[in-house]
């Protein structure tokens, strides 16, 4: 991957306003998805709009390795699937460089099969554990070898009929409530997950969308047990990817920051499991109108019209955490020029990102002027609103830590800043925001690579 050997610096300055209409590559974890399932399905799978950063492509090369094919054609990707239970042997090691999402989900579709399959990554993904993974397909049968702390390489080879498993999941983990289900979908019988904390539920819609015979039941406390049958015929769909509000976020939050901006971004996907920033931000006091609400696909879309706000601090409560895990870097940021104090609550999730995400952020945040406080699992950030004095007047460089997140989320800063802020590689943002510069650069941004 380009990014472990050639760091490229970046700067963002202070900016005017803001402005413009801009469309947000597809969403990260439905793009993911798409490939995946589309792959194990019977017939043709059609997907427009899919996210074409390295993560996502490298689930492709991944699914093509275990027999799907997969081409380009005109503005859509068409995938011809294996059929459910018909995964072929994988040649050589899977490699996802960066991509967390797709390593950990496909380990649970080939968890279940007859074969060795062999996992690596980049460094980034290589430092991240993948034991809350690999826990629920050894309780499934699946032979598992890893690097030490169940790290990357992790080799695994399934048991040929697996025995289908009640998971009560641990963690609020989108990742490994998916990755049990995929796991299912090759064994005779009930899979189950219950799952205490609702998170984002795309593997869900899309699996009941190709066919597979699931259902939801969620109690009065709000627990939520998921129930699939496994070995039924997945069909080939047609899926419209609807915008990242991950990536959404960067543009959204500089608009709100830069004094004067006034923007719009289309097509943002509304899932209410993705959309806890918004909401955190509009308790601050953003100035974010929903417009255009609609359904695509299953998924619930809508645009948002964006302009330069005065916020105020408030408290984030922990249980709001599954709804915006990706978001914190950029809501710390925006906390960063609020008024009064920013409480973030619930972050034990951040540590096992691309990065410890929590202490870069803090890291960051401090080395950029910010007064913040790191505990083990929240974030304290006392804000400036006028953003004098923040930036570093020295150029000191933000450490990325090889994670795309923090990259954006610190060129961002920059842009309200008093003094730039620079960072020490933004190669890895390729992998889920490829237009990131392009797009920043349109609206206004004063942000580029180099010094």
């Amino acid at each position: 991957m380009p990014h472990d050997t050639l760091p490229q610096p970046a700067v963002a300055r202070r900016s005017a306003g803001l402005s413009g209409t801009i469309r947000i590559p597809g969403d990260k974890s439905i793009s993911h998805r798409s490939l995946m399932f589309g792959g194990l399905a019977s017939g043709e799978t059609h997907i427009k709009g899919l996210l074409e950063g390295e993560d996502v492509l490298n689930t492709a090369g991944a699914m093509q390795a275990l027999g799907a094919t997969i081409r380009r054609f005109s503005d859509a990707w068409i995938v011809n699937g294996t059929g459910n239970g018909a995964l072929l042997a994988p040649e050589a090691p899977l490699d996802f460089g960066n991509a967390g999402t797709g390593s950990r989900l496909t380990m649970g579709l080939v968890g279940s099969y007859d074969f060795k399959t062999t996992f690596v990554g980049d460094a980034s993904l290589s430092k991240r554990p993948m034991g809350r993974i690999l826990d629920p397909l050894r309780r499934m049968g699946t032979q598992v070898s890893a690097a030490t702390g169940d790290r990357l390489p992790v080799t695994l080879h399934g048991p040929g009929v697996t025995s289908p498993l009640t998971y009560r999941v641990p963690m609020a983990s989108a990742q490994v409530k998916s990755a049990v289900l995929l796991a299912g979908l090759n064994a005779p019988g009930i899979t189950t997950v219950i799952e205490p904390v609702m998170t984002r539920d795309h593997t869900e819609r899309m699996l009941a969308g190709f066919g597979a015979a699931l259902s939801v039941e969620t109690d009065a406390a709000g627990v939520r047990t998921i129930r699939l049958e496994g070995q039924g015929r997945l069909t080939g769909q047609t899926i419209d990817v609807p915008g990242d509000p991950s990536s959404a976020a960067f543009p959204l939050v500089a608009a709100l920051i830069v004094p004067g901006s006034d923007i719009t971004i289309r097509n943002v996907l509304m899932n209410t499991t993705r959309t806890g920033l918004i909401l955190t931000l509009q308790e601050m006091g953003a100035d974010i109108e929903i417009l255009d609400r609609r359904v695509t696909g299953g998924e619930d879309v809508a645009d948002l019209h964006v302009r330069s706000s005065a916020l105020k601090g408030v408290t984030v409560p922990a249980e709001r955490a599954p709804s915006m895990i990706d978001e914190y870097p950029v809501l710390a940021v925006a906390a960063a020029f609020a008024e009064g104090t920013t409480i973030m609550q619930g972050l034990d999730e951040l540590r096992v990102k691309e990065s410890d995400r929590l202490s870069a952020v803090a890291e960051g945040l401090k080395l950029n002027g910010v007064d913040c406080s790191e505990g083990r699992d929240s974030l304290t950030v006392r804000g400036r609103p006028d953003g004098k004095g923040l930036g570093s007047s020295s150029g000191t460089e933000v450490r990325t830590h090889l994670d795309h997140r923090i990259a954006m989320s610190f060129l961002v800063m920059g842009l309200a800043s008093e003094h730039p802020v620079s960072i020490d590689d933004s190669a890895m943002i390729a992998t889920s925001f490829p237009e990131f510069f392009a797009m920043m650069t349109r609206l206004g941004a004063t942000i580029g690579t180099g010094g």
